[in-house]
């Protein structure tokens, strides 16, 4: 039943490719590329797409602007896009850093998506550059068969374009993909491809009109654990008094094909390569230095399969969940540390404090659908801001904890399918008076006043109503 399916989308696939050959257009500026190279890394769950551009200008007028195509299967996908422009000659080559914007065009076929990279320098008439460009894909790779026993391998589909989409006219391109194993059971061939070891090459084609398209169907053997953190809500609460406490709450689930049959824990510990190759048995954070206080427990309790290693740069905590995870499983738990706050707490030329702290998921090479960073402000904060440098959604709560009167303002930034090149520095901004500070002791001196002036005057007063 499910290869007539598998017939029917690629059929689909097929049909959406054609209708992007016959409505292609153009864009208003006269660029063409003159070369491309296209590396596709399907060796784990996130793809990894490294595409090199030389880009000339055709026409008469200079331009600042360069698109990016992808079509509407992939977009939904698409975790970032990243652009750097090389600068100099041979020896003397350096990478700058290019802005990277999405736009919407109306004139785009078929529900085509674009990403425009804005040039630091006009690329004036007859000139060219060259343009190093990463995107990452995440949910990319669709297990098939989607479920598979213990002792089985992990078999995924990839499906892509043998031809860059591009606006532009495409003199010379290259695609070359890298799969984990030299098990292939199948890929779609189109003239010239070769394929040696773990690496397929399609190409070079030249002389290719925009948006060209021609889909490519790879199966593949990818034994590689696919860790989906479907919820991360990490908790940083400052308190001036010194410390930074970190509360990360985590669901976190097997991505790959489901597991099906018996689980034999005999099996998987005796036989631990041909077992379960695909599982999930540990997970690394990558925590900052000097952290203290760490826990990892779940609803049951503290878990103990855990090992800290840390030095004067970095923190590693290895975690073990209570069981292997497979495809399909879940497991949900808690991570939590302190820190020391002058690491991450500093004032700003307009008396202003902020938090300098690392955005993201701390687990190594993990997908994370939606991720809320939630930051506690001492109470008596006042005009808070956060500055992250990617789009979040961002709004304002208010927290009540022990001793507080009018509660501690929250800053709570949002964001889904994020991947390890998300974990990036923010800020966040605020005013406060250190006569805040005094608040909550002045509280407890005034409460403990209050009762031994109660219980004094209760010794010594008589209430009774004889003489």
């Amino acid at each position: 039943m499910e290869a007539p399916i598998r017939a029917t989308e690629f059929l689909r696939f097929t049909l959406l490719s054609l209708l992007f050959f016959v409505c292609r257009s153009s864009p208003s500026h006269d660029l063409l590329i003159s070369n491309a190279e296209r590396r596709i890394d399907l060796t784990s769950h996130i793809v990894k797409v490294y595409l090199t551009l030389k880009v000339e200008n055709a026409g008469s007028t200079p331009t600042s602007e360069i698109l990016l195509a992808f079509p509407p299967t992939q977009v939904d996908h698409l975790a970032t896009v990243e652009a750097l422009v090389t600068k100099g000659k041979r020896k003397k080559t350096t990478l700058a850093r290019l802005d990277v914007k999405p736009t919407e065009l109306p004139d785009a076929p078929n529900g085509t998506k674009y990403f425009t990279i804005y040039l630091a320098n006009p690329l004036n008439s007859g000139e060219s550059t060259t343009l190093e460009v990463l995107y990452l894909f995440t949910h990319s790779l669709e297990p098939f068969p989607a479920e598979i026993g213990q002792s089985e391998s992990q078999l995924v589909y990839y499906r892509d374009s043998a031809l860059i989409l591009s606006p532009y006219h495409i003199k010379q391109q290259t695609t070359f993909l890298k799969t984990p194993s030299t098990k292939v059971e199948s890929f779609t061939s189109m003239e010239p491809t070769n394929r040696a070891g773990t690496e397929m090459k399609y190409g070079p084609y030249e002389d290719r009109p925009p948006y060209s398209f021609s889909p490519i169907l790879i199966h593949f053997e990818n034994n590689s654990p696919f860790p989906v953190v479907e919820e991360l809500v990490r908790e940083v609460e400052i308190s001036h008094w010194g410390n930074l406490q970190v509360t990360e709450h985590y669901t976190l689930v097997h991505g790959g094909a489901r597991h099906k049959g018996v689980f034999s824990r005999v099996d998987y510990q005796s036989r631990p390569n041909l077992n379960g190759v695909s599982s999930l048995r540990y997970l690394l954070a990558r925590l900052p230095p000097r952290v203290h206080s760490v826990y990892y427990r779940d609803e049951i309790g503290n878990i103990s399969s855990s090992h800290l290693r840390t030095d004067s740069r970095k923190s590693e905590l290895e975690i073990e969940p209570r069981y292997p995870l497979f495809g399909g499983w879940k497991a949900t738990f808690v991570i939590g540390y302190g820190l020391p706050l002058q690491d991450f707490l500093f004032e700003s030329s307009d008396d202003r404090r902020y938090l300098n702290f690392t955005f993201g998921c701390p687990l190594l090479d993990t997908v994370v659908d939606k991720l809320t960073v939630k930051v506690v402000l001492p109470e008596g904060s006042k005009d808070p801001s956060a500055v992250v440098p990617f789009t979040v959604e961002q709004h304002l709560e208010t927290k009540y904890s022990y001793l507080d009167v009018v509660g501690r303002t929250v800053v709570v930034m949002e964001k889904k399918n994020l991947v390890p090149v998300h974990n990036s520095p923010f800020q966040v901004y605020y005013t406060f008076k250190p006569i805040f500070m005094l608040a909550e002791p002045l509280m407890l001196a005034s409460a403990f006043f209050l009762f031994f002036v109660a219980s004094v005057a209760y010794l010594h007063i008589d209430l009774s109503i004889r003489k």
